[in-house]
């Protein structure tokens, strides 16, 4: 896998049910490395901490080859990379092989794969029509959120390698498809509980599938 593009935010004003509010989601690619720190990334903007940043989500990645999916479903938007609010664009990433709690060396940082994107209507102004949320639901490509072990820089053109494989085999595509599954699987709720790197509050509202 490779670094396509390294992009960071600055606040952005939207309205939304007629208020003013800010959000991070419009970033640019940058022409200089990011630093990749504990709980976000340098010199990008985390407006709402609930939700984004921390020690579970310090930075988000995603597909450059879902780009020309959904370019074609929104062709007159002005297109470049950090469209999904990603700080980092990968060629080569594969949900439906990567695993949570899989440990990747990108540039000079290690990082821990801990869990999906979901949609929130912020994507939907970004893409100025809310039906994408959905849309991004069932496509089950929803980029993946990763813990910092190891603070560093990340170039373009830097490689993501794996250096240690997860024993526990949920992956992403399978976690983000138990999210919106009416019927949730069994097998899956056994492999959410006994992952290490799935955040806790996770877990637990995993459990209650199984009464």
């Amino acid at each position: 896998m490779k670094v396509i593009s390294t992009n960071l935010g600055k606040p952005t004003t939207i309205i939304w049910n007629g208020k003013e509010e800010q959000t991070g989601i419009f970033k640019n690619p940058t022409d200089t490395p990011i630093t990749l720190l504990k709980e976000d990334v340098d010199n990008d903007i985390v407006i709402d901490r609930k939700h984004h940043g921390g020690i579970n989500k310090a930075c988000y990645l995603y597909a450059s080859e879902q780009y020309e999916y959904w370019k074609e479903l929104y062709p007159n938007l002005d297109w470049n990379w950090g469209m999904f609010g990603e700080n980092i664009t990968i060629k080569g990433l594969d949900e439906s092989k990567i695993r949570i709690g899989d440990i990747y060396k990108i540039g000079t940082t290690l990082v821990q794969i801990t869990q999906p994107r979901e949609p929130c209507y912020k994507l939907g102004i970004r893409f100025q029509d809310q039906k994408i949320l959905k849309q991004y639901i069932d496509h089950n490509f929803p980029g993946t959120y990763v813990k910092v072990l190891e603070t560093g820089s990340v170039s373009t053109g830097d490689k993501m390698t794996l250096v240690t494989q997860s024993k526990n085999t949920l992956t992403i595509n399978q976690y983000y498809e138990f999210l919106f599954a009416k019927v949730k699987d069994k097998k899956t709720i056994e492999l959410i509980l006994t992952n290490d790197a799935l955040p806790d509050y996770k877990k637990e509202r995993a459990k209650k599938y199984l009464k």
